[in-house]
């Protein structure tokens, strides 16, 4: 185990964090998928599902390890050629998309011959990043006109943004709101983020009327539940997603301060994706307003990490890798947890790490071992710099010792000093007659 250990690389403190948000999923994840286990007349053991989430993690883990190993500016020219396939993966998600028993919408595809389903948004939003953060560093010291800038980073943002849009539009708002967050702190002039906030509102605008004269198309058929969890968020008018947020509601007035104890809750039972989705909920109603509390610090101590490895970083590419993928998942928990208790509607984000789900939790970790990679090159450089230093300081060393050697008198010479010494003493004189 200490062997393991010490092959690991990077920062030890994101990867302690992420240990714990991994190790601490597996209760909550055991208890409430025991909705699922009933469905289609199961027989409601929940064990199977355990045995995947951990599966799930340790595949995790290993993606984690295997890319913090490659040079994270390795990814700066992947980025630009992985693009492309991404929006072909998109543009079949939406031609041929596959639901998910209990969601609502073609999100995923199904690989062949494996038979696992991938969510492709969430890949793309990681190589959109990616790519955002390699043009700014790349451009920095140009000073691109807008009109260079209009076409090699906002037309494939927009692309990308349209390509998401149709089927998940929290994702896309997301995706958006750190893009802008990432050219903020990159340095864009803020008038061109502020004409490209405008452009953004008016593409969707744009999109709800369309949605609105072609009611019936497939690709607009999203368009009506976002209206209704914006109503019903901001009306007391019953609907699902009120179910959803009652039960959720419910489940955290149970936990109190101590919790109902792990394994004990009792909304698991009615509330719909409690083991994705509203996972939160059932975490307060079975370890209290402390494991709620816990939960919301660990994520909160995970992004000041980030903000300090981004402050470490020694390039300007290495500092907006950090802030572009690790960012966005801190605010995704905070828009899972803040949906648990109605702060925000009903939008289908997971708690990353803590909800079940395979390809959310693999392109988290893929983030996170991109962000330890960049860590690890900011180590790499500290022990090369001691390393110089203590080869430099052995040189001196070694310098001194030669000149204080030649310093000294030889043999020959201490012999003739002797006699000299001796012919001036009156006594050796004398001694000598």
């Amino acid at each position: 185990m200490k062997q393991l250990v010490n092959k690991l690389k990077g920062d030890r403190v994101i990867w302690s964090f992420v240990a714990l948000l991994a190790l601490f999923s597996f209760m909550p994840v055991f208890s409430a998928s025991s909705n699922l286990a009933y469905i289609g007349h199961g027989t409601g053991n929940t064990l199977g599902y355990l045995v995947k989430h951990l599966a799930h993690i340790c595949i995790g883990f290993m993606i984690i390890y295997w890319v913090h190993k490659v040079p994270y500016h390795y990814f700066r020219a992947i980025s630009k050629i992985a693009l492309p396939i991404v929006w072909i993966l998109l543009l079949y998600t939406l031609l041929k998309g596959t639901v998910i028993a209990g969601a609502n919408a073609s999100r995923w595809i199904q690989v062949p011959f494996i038979g696992i389903t991938f969510q492709t948004s969430t890949m793309a939003a990681i190589v959109l990043f990616i790519f955002v953060a390699r043009y700014l560093s790349k451009t920095k010291e140009e000073n691109e006109p807008f009109q260079a800038s209009l076409i090699q980073l906002w037309v494939p943002v927009f692309i990308t943004l349209a390509l998401i849009l149709p089927a998940n539009f929290s994702t896309t708002a997301l995706i958006f709101s750190m893009v802008i967050m990432l050219t903020f702190i990159g340095k864009y002039p803020l008038k061109y983020i502020s004409f490209i906030i405008g452009s953004g509102v008016v593409m969707l605008v744009f999109f709800l009327l369309i949605a609105k004269a072609f009611p019936e198309s497939r690709f607009f058929s999203r368009v009506g539940t976002w209206g209704s969890r914006i109503e019903n968020f901001t009306t007391d008018k019953p609907d699902e997603d009120d179910y959803q947020i009652e039960k959720a509601k419910i489940a955290i007035a149970s936990g109190r301060f101590g919790g109902l104890g792990p394994g004990k809750s009792v909304q698991k039972n009615f509330l719909p994706q409690s083991s994705s989705d509203f996972i939160y909920a059932i975490i307060v109603e079975e370890y209290g307003l402390v494991g709620g509390v816990s939960i919301l610090l660990l994520y909160l101590l995970l992004l000041f990490r980030f903000v300090i490895a981004s402050h470490k970083a020694n390039t300007l590419f290495g500092k907006l890798v950090v802030v572009g993928l690790g960012f966005p998942m801190i605010f995704q928990a905070m828009i899972n947890m803040a949906v648990a208790v109605e702060l925000l509607p009903v939008t289908g984000q997971t708690l990353p790490l803590i909800s079940s789900g395979g390809s959310s939790i693999w392109m988290t970790c893929f983030s996170l071992g991109i962000i330890i990679s960049v860590t690890k090159k900011d180590e790499e450089i500290v022990e090369e710099q001691i390393e110089k230093e203590k080869r430099k300081e052995a040189l001196q060393r070694l310098i001194d010792r030669e000149l204080s050697e030649e310093d000294l008198p030889s043999d020959q010479e201490e012999e003739m000093y002797s006699i000299e010494d001796n012919s001036k003493n009156p006594m050796n004189a004398v001694l000598n007659k």
